[in-house]
């Protein structure tokens, strides 16, 4: 503040960069995801400062450099892993095996607050556990680096949006160099995201093909208010875009000028080059999970099982949360086709239904190497947590650090029916060797042209770089 009241733009980047540094070495002292990201709050202000210093005295290059410095932070490094901690796998059993009899009460109509009291203390002793773990020492991590990122973009491009005093700008970040455009504000993009998302719940049912126009309609305004101008610069080839955290819930692929692309999504520039350079592991395992309860009962799995050949298929009373994390750990590709409920009280408890009850974000956090490709056949996957300066907290972000370089996941409630033949195109793809985003287009490309199997596509988004 002394370096911006002297009017000294280098003084106010030199103290910004000595502050986050500071906070960088707190953050690494603590083990839990979920502090991580919350801690990024402290560096809000000095985050906010330099991005303002950048927009006043710099180029969009420099605008880009401290966007990346304080987004998605809590992502760059795994968190602490408590494989020895008893007490706290005694917990999340506990937890998963009354949060199942909680659920099956429910269905049947009886009476529940007693099991609901009971696990929500679980929750807390599960939380308050995870919490109290050490991270490891302060480290210096990787520093972003734009022209590594223009490097390897090749034929593509990324859209970074940063946000500035309530504004969208959009750095266009390819053909060697970063290009600024101006775009709306992002209160009315956020309003304009959340009538996408109801009409997307809607169009989930059947016969609501009149309210296709509408959410359509939405879309074109959300790409004026997201991108601006650079819409119409973005070339060719595909397209990374790498949004705030409080846009995460935009379904990308409703955006006209992103509908026909190869279209990916990253929670920073810096992890989309860190899923890049991600190594499939050996052995080429494919695992293929079906959880209880669902309307086509998981109806893509059996064909998925012809069409890989001997793959780990988990269902009935094998798809059990120990039995399917062990598979998990280490596979190449995963599709895991279950029930998905969004927590947004506490992110970290958001789950896949299992036989054996919930499997949740702190299950997941317990793997060695979560699997390089995951596909989330399932409702409400990709819907995250907006916390700290510009993190984000639920299933998606909770497998990235962890080893999976790609990750397919909703961002809405989808009809079940309509999710099989998405599911069996996009399979189809990858076994030609194409990579999440190539299959997920073509796979978009082959639905039937009904409101209900448009939006279906439209909810499920690519993540990462696999």
């Amino acid at each position: 503040l002394r370096a911006q009241a002297a009017g000294s733009g280098r003084g106010v980047l030199e103290a910004c960069r000595r502050g986050l540094d500071v906070l960088d070495d707190h953050r690494t002292t603590l083990g839990a995801s979920e502090l991580r990201a919350r801690a990024t709050a402290q560096g809000a202000e000095l985050a906010a400062l330099a991005q303002r210093a950048s927009l006043a005295s710099g180029g969009p290059r420099r605008l880009l450099v401290w966007s990346e410095r304080w987004r998605a932070t809590a992502l760059s490094t795994p968190p602490t892993r408590p494989p020895a901690d008893p007490i706290l796998l005694s917990g999340l059993t506990a937890f998963r095996e009354i949060a199942a009899r909680a659920e099956k009460a429910r269905m049947e109509g009886r009476p529940v607050p007693a099991l609901e009291r009971e696990q929500r203390r679980l929750e807390r002793e599960i939380r308050s556990r995870t919490l109290h773990m050490r991270g490891d020492a302060p480290g210096e991590g990787d520093r972003f680096d734009p022209t590594r990122l223009l490097a390897r973009l090749g034929e593509g491009r990324l859209v970074e949006l940063a946000v500035v005093d309530g504004r969208v700008h959009a750095l266009l970040c390819g053909e060697g160099r970063v290009r600024r455009f101006e775009a709306g504000l992002l209160a009315e993009a956020m309003s304009e995201a959340e009538h996408v998302q109801a009409g997307l719940r809607r169009l989930a049912h059947p016969g609501a093909d009149a309210r296709l126009p509408v959410v359509e309609a939405a879309g074109r305004r959300l790409e004026e208010l997201l991108l601006g101008e650079a819409a119409q610069h973005l070339g060719s080839g595909p397209v990374v875009v790498v949004p705030p955290g409080r846009l995460h819930r935009v379904p990308w692929a409703l955006l006209p000028s992103l509908r026909d692309r190869v279209l990916s999504v990253s929670p920073s520039a810096g992890g989309w080059l860190r899923a890049l350079d991600t190594e499939p592991p050996p052995g080429g395992r494919t695992v293929l999970v079906r959880g209880p309860g669902l309307a086509t009962n998981g109806a893509e799995v059996p064909d998925l099982a012809d069409r890989y050949g001997r793959p780990t298929v988990l269902e009935h009373d094998d798809a059990e949360v120990p039995r399917v994390l062990a598979e998990l750990d280490g596979a190449t590709l995963a599709h895991i086709a279950a029930h998905g409920a969004f927590r947004a009280d506490s992110p970290l408890f958001s789950s896949l239904r299992m036989a054996d009850g919930p499997l949740i974000v702190h299950d997941f956090e317990r793997l060695a190497r979560s699997p390089y490709r995951i596909i989330l056949s399932s409702c409400d996957t990709a819907r995250l947590a907006s916390v700290g300066a510009d993190e984000l907290l639920g299933l998606v972000t909770a497998l990235l650090p962890l080893g999976t370089a790609g990750v397919v996941a909703s961002s809405a409630p989808v009809n079940d029916a309509a999710v099989v033949p998405l599911m069996l195109a996009l399979h189809k793809g990858l076994s030609t060797g194409l990579s999440l985003a190539e299959a997920l287009r073509d796979a978009r490309a082959a639905l039937p042209g009904d409101a209900m199997h448009r939006a279906t596509g439209w909810a499920f988004t690519a993540f990462g770089a696999a």
